[in-house]
């Protein structure tokens, strides 16, 4: 079955046999995106956060699995005060926002990163979003909050450092499913497609163990600008790929 693009070419149709079972994306440009229209950078977070609606509902018609975007890194918060201010608001005025249409559209809201540092309101408003959307069984919508991938495994290193110690299991018996058991991204698989739009080319401590073999889709599209067929063009090119996960 083909999901038909506006092209009568078949190399430009998506094949829902292949569509990636989970996709990351790096959500870069809002701040470009504003300056080219001169406008104060907030203005790009905020336009941002429709195109978040728009890549969520396209990725949840075409049965992606997991989405997981990078809201928030732990290196951003060296931002100027006033704009991580704003950042931290936009989870909660996302959600206001657009939570019925995720909850009619089945879409299961996660988070992962350190969550317990982020300010009340924003916690507030994503644990009522995790609460309501909980026994959804369509798409999860991970977000990254406040994450980084090197603290991640820090803390996995410490957990089963800990667990050593407990007695729970030997130093033998760790292993690469031990160390995923740790992750944030536990019960997801791992991601089969990277996306980062803004021209940008670098993963900036993103998921750097889940994405080991995924395949990388760079766009010079700002964020603001990507929308459903853009993410189209990305799984287009995404089911050009030959993924051979180190055979042949």
């Amino acid at each position: 079955m083909l999901f038909r693009t506006n092209s009568k070419n078949e190399q430009d149709e998506l094949q829902t046999e292949n569509i990636p079972r989970h996709i990351a994306i790096i959500m870069d440009g809002n701040g470009r995106w504003a300056k080219k229209r001169a406008l104060p950078r907030v203005a790009g977070h905020r336009e941002g956060m429709k195109a978040i609606e728009k890549v969520v509902k396209r990725a949840s018609n075409l049965g992606v699995e997991a989405l997981t975007l990078y809201a928030f890194s732990t290196e951003n918060w060296k931002r100027p005060k006033s704009e991580v201010e704003f950042i931290m608001k936009l989870p909660s005025q996302f959600l206001d926002t657009y939570l019925p249409g995720l909850k009619e559209n089945n879409v299961r809201i996660t988070t992962m990163g350190d969550f317990e540092s982020l300010p009340e309101f924003t916690k507030n408003a994503v644990s009522k979003a995790i609460e309501e959307t909980s026994n959804n069984n369509g798409m999860v919508l991970n977000l990254a909050l406040n994450y980084g991938s090197r603290k991640e495994l820090v803390d996995a290193v410490k957990e089963i450092s800990q667990s050593v110690l407990d007695g729970e299991y030997g130093v033998d018996s760790i292993n690469e499913q031990k160390v995923e058991d740790h992750l944030y991204t536990t019960d997801l698989p791992d991601p089969d497609l990277l996306v980062r739009t803004s021209g940008e080319q670098r993963l900036s401590n993103y998921l750097l163990w889940q994405l080991a073999y995924a395949e990388f889709y760079f766009t010079d599209k700002l964020w603001p600008e990507f929308n459903g067929e853009a993410l189209d063009e990305a799984i287009k090119e995404y089911q050009h790929r030959k993924r051979r996960f180190g055979g042949l």
